[in-house]
């Protein structure tokens, strides 16, 4: 027992607050691969549920698109109220062993690939149970805060310097869309191979053909458990990676630690600036993000007829979260924070308008219109959404520098609560316009009103916010010499507190 968090700070032999460690450190390459393979873990073991559980659930599972939702729905707000109080939590905690936050990654990573594996469970006894699922799902998600709030804290506590955070955000970005690429392209392929009712198709790249089955059909249950094992083991060995590759350098002090309690949250929330805007910019575009990835498998497989298409389209639009990350701290230089954001959400937008198009009866056996509306779609979205997690280190230290302590855990649970509320907001509603539009899974073919209710979720929704969302980012307050001014006061005055 001695090594779980009590909330309270134990007695060590050299706490390292008081350790001489260099807070502007530069990174080695291993260190931020390794960090970056906690991103990749968590796509792998939690990013499957943001991708394919609605579409499992309501067409392999057995229930309705508004059973679907509203699962989706209590679960998530659930996390609204949780998320705060693991925050508070992370911040008080102590281990003997391992460090502040990582110890999180290996104590909760376990349960964590347990209980996603189980969401999948192939047998009889609880197909279509409603109940299962909400408490499977119920139980995966509290769990995943343990693991995703305290990583996030991680990104903070390596360095101080601006620049070496901006390369670090490239290399988990890069390695979290290798994890994108494994979630969102090979496992639909994989799920599909190992389906029954096996039909040669062309899967549209390169005239390969394949013998895939049926991933909507409820025989291909066991399918699915087999992949997600494979897919659950794999991750947890990237966490182990990164608990073993890191080390934390900018930390609280014991007195900030100590000090810490559930109101620094809501004066985080009144007083950081930065956060209301940042974390307004979370929300907005974790709910279109999530939106997409909801719809996609029911876009492809309904609104154009292609579900084979999934992972070569897939491949391709995972093409710029992979090859082009290193383009973002040259393109931030160039044209600063708020221009990059305003540059790639509107790279998002064309896309969107190009996948409406080619979902239009003279468009949909085109390929070539889904490849470059995939490719331009994503180019976008993984830009914006993971260059603004650059952003997190610098709200943290405006916060330390405006309120005199460091609650790292507490504003990476804000920013995990607006995550939330976005993936909540984008995986419920669209179950929801689903249920309106009179889509069933258990047909084959769905009426005009669903595929309508379908176009709205992928296509429109996603753009009105994407335009929100500039208008958002505008009104950051922080730019890089201001965030190198703060970060040098901080560690001025600590180096004279200790003096």
């Amino acid at each position: 027992m001695e090594n779980v968090p009590t909330g309270k700070i134990g007695e060590t032999e050299k706490p390292i607050s008081q350790e001489k460690v260099n807070e502007f450190a530069k990174l080695s390459w291993r260190e931020r691969i390794c960090y970056g393979a906690g991103d990749l873990a968590q796509n792998l073991i939690f990013g499957t549920i943001g991708s394919m559980l609605l579409f499992y659930l309501t067409t392999v599972f057995g229930i309705s698109a508004a059973a679907g939702a509203t699962i989706f729905l209590i679960v998530r707000w659930v996390n609204v109220f949780w998320d705060p109080w693991v925050g508070t939590v992370v911040d008080k905690s102590h281990f003997k062993h391992g460090g502040k936050y990582r110890p999180f990654l290996i104590y909760f990573g376990i349960p964590l690939t347990i209980c996603c594996a189980l969401l999948f469970l192939p047998i009889p006894a609880v197909r279509g149970n409603v109940f299962y699922a909400f408490f499977m799902y119920l139980a995966t998600a509290l769990i995943y805060s343990f693991v995703n709030i305290p990583y996030g804290s991680l990104n903070a506590s390596l360095t101080r310097d601006n620049d070496e955070v901006s390369t670090l955000t490239t290399v988990r970005m890069t390695e979290a869309n290798i994890g994108n690429l494994l979630v969102y392209t090979f496992l639909p392929l994989f799920v599909q191979l190992a389906s029954p009712d096996k039909k040669l198709q062309s899967i549209g790249l390169f005239g390969i053909r394949l013998d895939l089955g049926n991933y909507a059909s409820p025989h291909a249950a066991n399918a699915y458990f087999k992949v997600m094992i494979v897919y659950m083991i794999i991750g947890f060995i990237m966490l182990l990676c990164t608990y073993f590759g890191i080390k934390e350098r900018v930390l609280p002090t014991e007195e900030e630690t100590k000090s810490v309690k559930f109101s620094d949250l809501w004066n985080e929330l009144i007083e950081n600036k930065p956060l209301q805007v940042l974390g307004w910019f979370f929300l907005i575009s974790f709910t279109f993000m999530f939106f997409g990835n909801t719809v996609w498998p029911f876009f492809l497989q309904y609104n154009i007829g292609h579900s084979e298409w999934m992972a070569s389209i897939n491949l391709i639009g995972s093409i710029p979260g992979i090859f082009l990350v290193f383009l973002w701290p040259l393109i931030r230089r160039s044209i600063g924070k708020k221009g990059f954001f305003y540059l790639f959400l509107t790279f998002f937008i064309i896309g969107q308008l190009i996948l409406w198009i080619w979902s239009f009866p003279a468009f949909k056996n085109n390929i070539t219109l889904g490849y470059i509306g995939r490719f331009i779609m994503q180019w976008g979205i993984t830009a914006a959404t993971g260059y603004m997690w650059s952003l997190v280190p610098e709200v943290i230290s405006y916060g330390e520098w405006h309120s005199k302590k460091r609650v790292a855990g507490i504003i990476n649970s804000i920013m995990g609560l607006f995550f939330k509320i976005g993936l909540a907001l984008g995986g419920i509603i669209p179950g929801y316009i689903n249920a309106f539009c009179h889509f069933n899974g258990t047909k084959t073919t769905q009426p005009a009103s669903a595929l309508t209710g379908i176009s709205i979720s992928m296509i429109w929704i996603p753009i009105v916010l994407a335009v929100i969302g500039m208008w958002v980012m505008s009104k950051y307050p922080l730019s890089d010499p201001e965030v190198d001014k703060i970060n040098h006061e901080i560690e001025a005055k600590r180096n004279a507190t200790k003096n």
